[in-house]
C-alpha cells in the first residue's frame, strides 16, 4: 500500500479524520484557528497519539489500538513556524542530525549536509551557532534539517508566518523547488492563499477537527463548504503560463510584478492574485492608460459583500470577481448579462509560481 492513511480520532483535542494521500501529493491543511490542523500534523510525527485508529505511510502502521512508533522512528519530519536549532550544535551537526541518528556512513552524511545546505543556500554558515543566524537563515537551516533525515513524509505547520515578507517570499520558493520534484508526501498548515495555489495540489479543510473539504485546491476555493473557505477564496486567481510579463490563458492575459525572490521562468506555470477590490468595472472600452489588464467580460452575479456590491464577472473561462460600490452598480446599470471591461493595475497584481 503506497501513501499516508489516517484513520484517526482524538478526543483533546477533538478530532476525527479520515483521508488517504497518495505518494508525491502536497495537501494544503486549512482552516481557522482552533480547526484542528496542527493536531493532525502532531498526530502524523507522533506527538499526538490517536484515541483510535490507525495512521500508516506505505502500508508500514505507525499508530493503531496496538502500535506507537516513536517520532524519531517514523521517517516523518515536522518543521513549524520558529526553526527550533539544536543551539549547542553547528548549521553542519544539525543537519547532519537526523542522518547520524540514523547511523549512516560518514561519507553518506556528508553528502548529505553538503547538498542541503547548498540547496538552501547556508554553505558559508556551516561554522556557526543558532544563534549567530539570523530568523531567515535559522529557518533555511531548519529545512535542510528536516529533509536531510529523507523524510517518507513532510510536516510543515506554517513555516514562513514568524518571518519577514521578503524572507517568507525567498523560504516558499525555495520550499516550493523542494517539494516540485514529488519525491515525498508533504502536508502544509497555511492561512495562506498564496502557499496552497502555488505549493498544493490538494486542498483539505477542516471545521471544528472534521473534514469539511477535500479536493484540488482551485475545486475547494472555487466551490469553499465552510466561511473560512470562503473567505480564504476572496482573492481573484488566475492560472497560466508566464510570458515575462503577465500570465496567460487562453485569450486572457493578466498582467502583473512577480513577488520578492519569486519570478517564474518564463513560459513556466504562474498564478496572477489580486483583491476584487482593485478590479474597475467599465461599460465601454477604457482608453489606455498605465500599464494594465484590460478583459472584456460579461456579469454573472452581483451580491452583497458587506456595504459593498461584489460583482462576478465571466471572462472567457475564468470567473473575476470586482468589489464596487452600490451606487456604481446603479450609475452602470449592471445586471446578470450586462457585458463589462474589467482592467486591473499591473501594480496591484501579484505573480507566484505555479507548483501544478
Amino acid at each position: 500500500m503506497t501513501g499516508l492513511r489516517i484513520r484517526a480520532t482524538s478526543v483533546a483535542p477533538d478530532l476525527d479524520v479520515d483521508i488517504t494521500v497518495p505518494d508525491g501529493s502536497t495537501v494544503a491543511v486549512l482552516g481557522r484557528n482552533g480547526a484542528g490542523k496542527s493536531s493532525l500534523l502532531h498526530l502524523v510525527a507522533g506527538l499526538l497519539r490517536p484515541a483510535s485508529g490507525e495512521i500508516s505511510v506505505h502500508g508500514r502502521t505507525l499508530a493503531d489500538d496496538d502500535t506507537f512508533v516513536a517520532p524519531h522512528q517514523r521517517s516523518v519530519a515536522l518543521l513549524g513556524q520558529r526553526a527550533r536549532l539544536f543551539p549547542h550544535m553547528t548549521v553542519a551537526r544539525n543537519i547532519a542530525f537526523a542522518p547520524a541518528a540514523a547511523r549512516l556512513g560518514r561519507t553518506e552524511i556528508r553528502r548529505r549536509v553538503g547538498h542541503w545546505a547548498d540547496a538552501v543556500d547556508v554553505t558559508d554558515l556551516l561554522d556557526r551557532k543558532p544563534h549567530q543566524l539570523s530568523g531567515g537563515q535559522a529557518q533555511r537551516v531548519a529545512v535542510a534539517r528536516a529533509l536531510a533525515a529523507d523524510p517518507a513524509v513532510l510536516l510543515l505547520d506554517e513555516p514562513f508566518s514568524a518571518l519577514d515578507v521578503d524572507v517568507a517570499a525567498r523560504l516558499r520558493t525555495l520550499v516550493g523547488t523542494v517539494l516540485a520534484d514529488r519525491g515525498r508526501i508533504a502536508l502544509l498548515v497555511t492561512h495562506d492563499l498564496v502557499d496552497a495555489v502555488t505549493l498544493t495540489d490538494t486542498a483539505l479543510v477542516l471545521a471544528d477537527g472534521r473534514i469539511a473539504a477535500h479536493g484540488p485546491v482551485r475545486d475547494v476555493l472555487a466551490r469553499p463548504t465552510d466561511d473560512f473557505a470562503a473567505r480564504l477564496a476572496g482573492l481573484n486567481l488566475v492560472s497560466g503560463r508566464w510570458d515575462g510579463e503577465a500570465v496567460t490563458v487562453g485569450g486572457l492575459r493578466v498582467v502583473g510584478e512577480p513577488a520578492v525572490g519569486a519570478v517564474p521562468p518564463t513560459g513556466a506555470g504562474a498564478t496572477a492574485v489580486f483583491d476584487p477590490s482593485a478590479v474597475a468595472v467599465y461599460t465601454e472600452a477604457p482608453a489606455h492608460g498605465s500599464p494594465r489588464t484590460v478583459l472584456a467580460a460579461a456579469v454573472t452575479e452581483i451580491a452583497p459583500a458587506g456595504s459593498r456590491a461584489s460583482v462576478r464577472c465571466a471572462a472567457d473561462a475564468v470567473e473575476i470577481t470586482a468589489e464596487v460600490t452600490w451606487a456604481a452598480v446603479a450609475d452602470l446599470g449592471l445586471v446578470a448579462g450586462t457585458p463589462v471591461w474589467l482592467t486591473v493595475k499591473a501594480g496591484e497584481v501579484q505573480v507566484y509560481p505555479t507548483a501544478n
